[in-house]
């Protein structure tokens, strides 16, 4: 088991900043993967998520390998991919390709066991998030959708499923947008709810804060207002979290 003893590194605007760089790192001939919270041999107690943000893996899986049968129990689990295709088998019965651009929901709840492998010709790059949901012992669940991701922030998941997003089991929202160069987009969020800022790709600045490609940015309601893009443009996610 790896582990260390790092502490949040909290601004003077009272921010949580996680630096790409500081994430616990998995490395195997097919696997590439990045977590920004503790995760399988990595341990932290100082990084056990943000709130029922439980999981952030940010995972690059080679061509005709993957992640063989195993089981999930309560857990919402949420996939967004990001290059090339997955390939997902599950005990309820379903056998799906999830390709760039579409995003996967899966309520584990009383069980569930699945495989996802990657059977496309090219490496894929894939997000996965685990949130803590509101109750546990549900019955499973299963879906998948492919969102038009624009400059704006496109809802992913939304309790109240606005947009044609998602609902998970726990009153969360999740937003992806890919600002242009220079470009600032409001992150205000409601009274008594978290805000957590991924970097999927590119650079920018939240609230005087430089960010890259991986940093993850936690904040409080009424402390952070705006992110800017930098040159190069960005690809982020927003999670409000209660």
């Amino acid at each position: 088991m790896t582990t260390s003893s790092s502490t949040p590194s909290t601004t003077a605007s009272g921010l949580v900043f996680r630096p790409a760089a500081e994430r616990f790192h998995s490395q195997l001939d097919w696997l590439d993967s990045w977590h920004s919270f503790s995760f399988s041999n990595h341990y932290d107690q100082a990084w056990m998520g943000y709130g029922p943000l439980r999981v952030i893996n940010d995972d690059t899986i080679a061509a005709g390998r993957g992640f063989g049968m195993h089981p999930h129990q309560d857990m919402e689990i949420v996939t967004v991919m990001v290059e090339g295709q997955l390939n997902d088998c599950d005990s309820m019965g379903h056998a799906e390709v999830l390709r760039a651009g579409e995003v996967q929901r899966m309520s584990a709840g009383t069980g569930v066991v699945h495989s996802e492998i990657n059977q496309g010709d090219k490496p894929c790059r894939l997000l996965q998030i685990w949130i803590e949901p509101i109750s546990t012992g549900i019955a499973p669940a299963y879906e998948q959708k492919p969102f038009a991701i624009g400059k704006g922030w496109t809802p992913l998941l939304d309790p109240e499923q606005a947009d044609s997003a998602m609902a998970i089991h726990r009153p969360v929202r999740l937003w992806r947008a890919q600002p242009g160069a220079g470009e600032t987009l409001s992150l205000a969020l409601g009274t008594g709810r978290q805000g957590w800022i991924q970097l999927i790709d590119g650079a920018g600045e939240a609230h005087g804060h430089p960010l890259q490609q991986g940093d993850g940015l936690g904040y409080g309601a009424g402390k952070l207002e705006a992110f800017t893009a930098g040159s190069g443009g960005a690809d982020l996610l927003l999670f409000e979290l209660c």
